[in-house]
Parts: structure tokens; C-alpha cells; sequence
């Protein structure tokens, strides 16, 4: 655990907002954190920043932040972030975009509009990140560990 960690703590204030506090002792309200890798490496590197942009410290290691800290810290990213994982493509409208996509996510069965084959982005490792009509962003952690069926329809598209 490196010194800076050890240096601040976090709170939540009256309205529910972070609040840094500095080993000095000043305080920072309204505390973001915010992941460097959120698809490729969401465990590994965050960083908390003030209101107005400053980095006030960079978590490289969860190992040497306090418990109740890290609940504070993933509450608020939990918050923030919403990339439903696909864990199965149960059928598309049509193999022409725009498309209506049923799919199963970590969050349940949803149906989404895929306006066009660019908005299917390939990432590092069989991921894939599949934005619909309304800019929300489906994560495919690994193409290769879908089903068949799954894997058929998404070979259509790519």
C-alpha cells in the first residue's frame, strides 16, 4: 500500500455526494472516481477526481484501500457506469441494419436497435462493445465463449 493511499479518507456527505478528505486535511466535494480500462482491466487502475478535473489520487492497487472505502468507490462507479454484458443473442430481426437485436445480459433478456454494422467495436481479446440507437453500450466480454447459435448471428455482422 503506497503512502498516498494511506494519506486520504472518503465519505459521503449530507446529499450523498463523495467527499475527499487529504491527509492535510482539506477536503474536496463532489469526488469522482473513474476507471482507466473500464472493459479491459475494470479492477485495475482508478482514479479519484475532484469537481473540476484535478486527480486527487490514482488506485493502482485495491489490496491497500480500506473496505468501506472500496464500497464507497464501486457504489459510485456502479452508479455511473451501465455496460449490460450479452451472454447470449437469441435472434435478430433481420441481417440488414438497422436490426432489431434480442439478446441476454447480466441484467436480463433486452431488444435493441442496431442502427449500423460500425457500431459493433472490436476490443482486445474476442471483446466486443455494441452501441444501440441510443448510445447505451453492450459489452461481448469474449465472442469466442458464446454459443453457437450466438456466435452464427454476431458472424453475420463482423
Amino acid at each position: 500500500m503506497s503512502a498516498v493511499m494511506q494519506a486520504f479518507q472518503l465519505h459521503r456527505n449530507e446529499f450523498g455526494r463523495l467527499v475527499f478528505v487529504a491527509a492535510d486535511g482539506t477536503q474536496d466535494e463532489g469526488v469522482v472516481p473513474v476507471r482507466a480500462f473500464p472493459i479491459s482491466a475494470p479492477e485495475h487502475g482508478v482514479a479519484l477526481v475532484s469537481a473540476d478535473g484535478r486527480e486527487l489520487v490514482w488506485i493502482d492497487d485495491w489490496s491497500g484501500i480500506a473496505a468501506a472505502t472500496k464500497i464507497l468507490i464501486k457504489e459510485e462507479l456502479a452508479s455511473r457506469e451501465f455496460v449490460p454484458e450479452i451472454s447470449r443473442i437469441r435472434g435478430v430481426s433481420t441481417y440488414a441494419t438497422p436490426t432489431v437485436w434480442e439478446v441476454d445480459t447480466n441484467r436480463g433478456a433486452v431488444a435493441f436497435t442496431l442502427k449500423a454494422e460500425e457500431d459493433i467495436r472490436r476490443l482486445p481479446n474476442s471483446a466486443l462493445l455494441i452501441a444501440d440507437n441510443h448510445g447505451i453500450q453492450f459489452l461481448i466480454r469474449d465472442s469466442k465463449a458464446l454459443d453457437k447459435v450466438s456466435r452464427k448471428i454476431l458472424d453475420r455482422f463482423l
